[in-house]
């Protein structure tokens, strides 16, 4: 699990220097006649999919950023449900993973290439990978990033509210920020749900995402906000219908192991 954040981390880190990330504070406005392959090919697109969308529900970029949201979030959907399906078996397979590590508790070389390989056999077996989470975020990420970028680098989202809000400014009343907090923890505890033992780190990570959505939700413009949220909404929904809590029963059937991948 530590080595999965590493690698999400680095791999943000890298797509948003590849990416060329303007300043939040002075963003390149984004038009037709933008150029670079990451601008003209992804950020763009993303900024015309909302400005269509607002003008087709009568000028409402709030609407239009809705919109994008769920239409990215259908998209992404079956990678979705096969990164939670894999990490459900994965969650599954936790007993005789630890059966495995007290048998090889040794930490010499010899006794954890044995483990490894006998962990590789277990996953095998049961048609598990263990970097299946990752490749989700690798495909996501880049449009994730672009679709941010189309929100900020969009000029005409700036002149324009929604509800109570700016879209351009932050809410007055932290109530988005603390809305997509919110949604943000429950989008994760419905997710870890059947969880037994977490990781510490995931443990950690359940509290510090969390509050930091609301920091950075606090500080950037309301349309940032109004997307986390709606992902959030989106993305519980989605975690409730294809990743019921795992019993204690439903853990100990190596059956239920192959269903879970199907």
């Amino acid at each position: 699990m530590k080595k999965r954040i590493l690698l999400a981390a680095a791999m943000l880190g890298l797509l948003i220097l590849a990416a060329g990330c303007s300043s939040i504070e002075n963003p390149e406005p984004i038009t037709s006649e933008s150029t670079g392959f990451w601008s003209k090919y992804i950020v763009y697109p993303l900024s015309w999919l909302i400005t269509t969308s607002a003008e087709m529900t009568g000028d409402s970029y709030g609407l239009g950023i809705i919109i994008v949201t769920l239409l990215i979030r259908l998209a992404i959907l079956p990678l979705m449900i096969k990164q939670t399906q894999n990490s459900k078996a994965m969650q599954l397979l936790q007993p005789e993973m630890q059966k495995l590590r007290e048998k090889y508790s040794s930490k010499d070389a010899q006794t954890q290439q044995k483990l490894q390989q006998e962990m590789m056999q277990l996953f095998q077996k049961h048609g598990v990978n263990p970097l299946a989470g990752c490749f989700p975020l690798l495909i996501q990420m880049p449009i994730l990033i672009g679709f941010y970028q189309a929100i900020i680098r969009t000029e005409e989202i700036a002149t324009h509210t929604f509800l109570w809000f700016d879209l351009g400014a932050p809410d007055p009343y932290f109530i988005l920020p603390l809305v997509a907090g919110l949604t943000t923890f429950l989008q994760q505890k419905i997710m870890m749900a059947g969880t037994e033992g977490m990781n510490p780190q995931m443990q950690m990570m359940l509290y510090i995402m969390p509050v930091m959505i609301i920091i950075f939700a606090i500080s950037f413009p309301s349309a940032l906000a109004l997307y986390w949220v709606v992902g959030n909404i989106f993305m519980i929904i989605q975690t409730y219908f294809i990743k019921p809590p795992i019993s204690n029963n439903e853990a100990a059937g190596k059956e239920k192991v192959r269903g879970a991948k199907k």
